[in-house]
């Protein structure tokens, strides 16, 4: 194997998706820990002087417990390359999460145990569904009274069609909870709630080993899990890596990521189990990592004042063929221009450094002076370019003025630089004397955060006047039927490349004007791919 492939096939680049609340940052500080790459976890809801969650590095993060933006976080563990994609848990910031997911190869799905399948956990699921990717499930929160293992298993596959075989099984729950069982390495690790770090590993020959009734003690709960291991070995679902590869099988995880329990072993069976970088699709069909070894990526995000003190903007770039040196040039597909890449970094949240190369499957940040847009391909030799970033339709929508004149112009850098990098989606009236500025999100706590970036990194404060639309649908026609509709339709605004839009406040007059325009076509995205 060659020093490149070596590379490629030790590289694990995933993301975690979860509900808000199920222990998303604390599982990604707790793999972080084990890679070494921090040495103390922060706490996710901290007091002020305390420390906060090393993925949440936005001061409005901090301020209120909750994840606003993807991050990314990389680290050396056990000869693999991992590449974590944090992405936001709250249904407000999806499309962020949406976007992020397209650079990942997988996915870990976090379950609080005493919950089960919540909301968005079941949106972001269907995203990664769509995408065939593997997913691998780590049921938190063990130490906690929860609900019971087989029922989490079956909601898997009722809520989400999803089959599950779980690597290792609870002994106990909540107070009761004794430790897991591998099925997989048949070994028990006992769980100490005095001290939950300190985690006893004891080989056995099966689930039938006398070992495993002194260890535990309670003959009650030992009986228990052996019927349930066996119920598991008789009815459930065999280990099927083809399964698992293709998406169609989950394996399962039992743990506590606060108490630290159980993830270790998650990560060491994860980082077997999940994929390489993967092939992707193309304008020149498929590009395999392995066997095209040019450099070529796409950008998936963009995050203005990373670094308030240099207001600098980064793009990051998912590497998916071919290795990345430091200062080389690179064909900028959407503008056909060359580039020189010259201060490419590697991330560990906030934190970077500058590297020298890096290969397929890494994330890497570009130095962004207002060169690119979310879903850029770059390439070395031959143009190509990446299928487009998912881009949904807008659900909220409010009329944005600055209240000091003076500031006008931060106002507008400010606006455009949090449009390119898909905070918001900004549109401007159409046919109006007095042109308005509207801004549009997928949900509504992004006009919190909108007004706090303005006000923080900008110096700017702004007026929001909600409206009371729904639904944006991006129109595509010509002749007369579209001079027509733009000259009698109401409510139409363009977006930042002119394109025509139309904002309907119901379903009713939506479909109403769809059936009125029948030679027009109305779409839910502004790349005309998913008609109504």
């Amino acid at each position: 194997m060659t020093t490149y492939e070596s590379e490629v096939t030790t590289r694990r680049t995933f993301a975690i998706i979860s509900h808000p609340d199920a222990g998303k940052t604390t599982l990604t500080e707790k793999l972080l820990l084990f890679g070494g790459a921090i040495r103390e976890a922060g706490t996710v809801k901290g007091r002020k002087n305390s420390k906060h969650a090393m993925s949440d590095w936005m001061e409005i993060e901090k301020q209120r417990g909750i994840s606003v933006t993807s991050s990314v976080l990389e680290f050396q563990y056990d000869g693999y390359h991992v590449n974590i994609l944090d992405t936001p848990g709250h249904e407000d910031f999806s499309e962020d999460t949406y976007r992020t997911l397209t650079a990942a190869d997988s996915a870990t799905m976090l379950i609080d145990a005493a919950k089960g399948v919540e909301a968005q956990t079941k949106k972001l699921f269907k995203v990664c569904k769509m995408r065939g990717i593997p997913i691998f499930t780590f049921m938190n929160k063990l130490d906690r009274q929860g609900r019971d293992p087989f029922e989490l298993m079956e909601e898997l596959e009722e809520l989400l069609g999803i089959r599950s075989y779980p690597v290792n099984w609870p002994i106990g729950m909540g107070q009761s909870f004794a430790g897991v069982y591998d099925r997989k390495e048949k070994r028990l690790e006992l769980y100490n709630p005095n001290n939950p770090k300190d985690i006893d590993v004891i080989s056995v020959i099966g689930p039938d080993d006398p070992k495993i009734d002194e260890v535990i003690g309670d003959a009650g709960l030992v009986a228990q899990f052996r019927e349930e291991i066996e119920l598991l070995d008789v009815a459930g679902d065999e280990f099927d890596e083809k399964q698992i590869k293709e998406g169609h099988l989950t394996p399962i995880f039992f743990g506590s990521a606060v108490s630290s329990f159980g993830v270790q072993t998650f990560l060491n069976h994860f980082l077997k189990l999940s994929p390489y970088p993967t092939p992707r699709e193309s304008s020149n069909g498929v590009i395999d990592p392995l066997e095209y070894k040019h450099f070529s990526g796409f950008v998936f995000k963009i995050q203005a004042n990373m670094n308030p003190a240099h207001r600098d903007r980064v793009a990051f770039l998912r590497i998916t063929s071919g290795t990345f040196k430091r200062g080389m040039n690179v064909n900028h597909v959407r503008t056909g221009k060359s580039l020189k890449l010259n201060q490419p970094t590697q991330f560990l949240a906030q934190s970077r450094e500058i590297i020298e190369e890096a290969y397929a499957g890494d994330i890497i940040g570009l130095f962004d002076p207002g060169t690119f847009r979310i879903g850029d391909t770059l390439v070395e030799g031959a143009n190509f370019e990446f299928d487009e970033m998912p881009h949904f339709s807008p659900e909220h929508f409010s009329v944005i003025t600055v209240k000091e004149a003076l500031k006008h112009k931060s106002f507008e850098k400010g606006l455009q630089q949090l449009t390119e990098e898909g905070a918001i989606q900004l549109f401007k009236t159409y046919n109006r004397h007095t042109e308005q500025q509207i801004v549009g999100v997928v949900g509504v706590l992004q006009f919190e955060v909108l007004e706090y970036r303005l006000k923080h990194e900008y110096h700017v404060d702004i007026q929001l006047e909600r409206l009371p639309f729904s639904f944006a649908r991006w129109v595509d026609g010509e002749g007369e039927a579209m001079e027509t509709f733009k000259r009698m339709q109401r409510n139409l605004v363009t977006d930042r490349d002119g394109r025509i839009v139309v904002l309907f406040e119901n379903d009713f007059q939506m479909r109403t004007a769809i059936d009125k325009y029948p030679d027009l076509q109305f779409f839910e995205n502004s790349f005309f791919k998913s008609r109504v």
